[in-house]
């Protein structure tokens, strides 16, 4: 369970390489998508004057000050199998940007932007994406500079999240 365990990168101090950045995409487009659609697009972003104005929409990208890659996860409503398909297809590709990150050392941090909002909007227009590409989140990467690696994390008691037959099934052994 290491690689779900939460690692809380600090600060990002060192660039991502080119070829990590191919590796997180490539990771990325290996994700499931309903009907194998795969309706997302891929913004990789560097430009500090980009993250200024992105942190100016997103309250919560504050990391962007230390971070020296944001990658935009963005689904083609055009592409998607159904309506609001992509935001699942965006999420499963963004899980495997987020896994593969890890197991190439960087520290990563899904900013997620709410379907349908002015923040969603706002985005939009910051890196003039056409009406039928909705930025579904960002992700600010990095080499952590430090990490709370190793440090016991307290587990959720998962009996409050286990339902019906299943809880019962786990109580009994089987």
């Amino acid at each position: 369970l290491d690689i779900i365990m939460p690692q809380h990168p600090q600060i990002y101090a060192e660039k991502v390489t080119e070829q990590q950045v191919e590796q997180l995409l490539q990771a990325a487009v290996m994700a499931p998508s309903a009907q194998n659609r795969q309706p997302w697009h891929f913004i990789v972003c560097d430009d500090k004057t980009l993250f200024q104005q992105f942190q100016q929409i997103h309250p919560y990208s504050k990391m962007l000050d230390e971070a020296p890659l944001l990658i935009v996860v963005c689904g083609d409503t055009q592409q998607q199998a159904g309506p609001q398909f992509y935001l699942e297809d965006c999420a499963a590709a963004t899980e495997n940007i987020l896994l593969a990150a890890h197991a190439l050392g960087l520290g990563a941090c899904w900013l997620g932007l709410p379907p349908n909002s002015e923040r969603q909007a706002q985005v939009q227009q910051l890196f003039r994406m056409p009406e039928h590409i909705k930025p579904f989140c960002g992700i600010a990467l990095g080499v952590p500079a430090n990490s709370r690696r190793g440090q016991k994390e307290s587990w959720m008691d998962l009996s409050t999240k286990i339902f019906g037959s299943l809880r019962q099934c786990l109580r009994q052994g089987g």
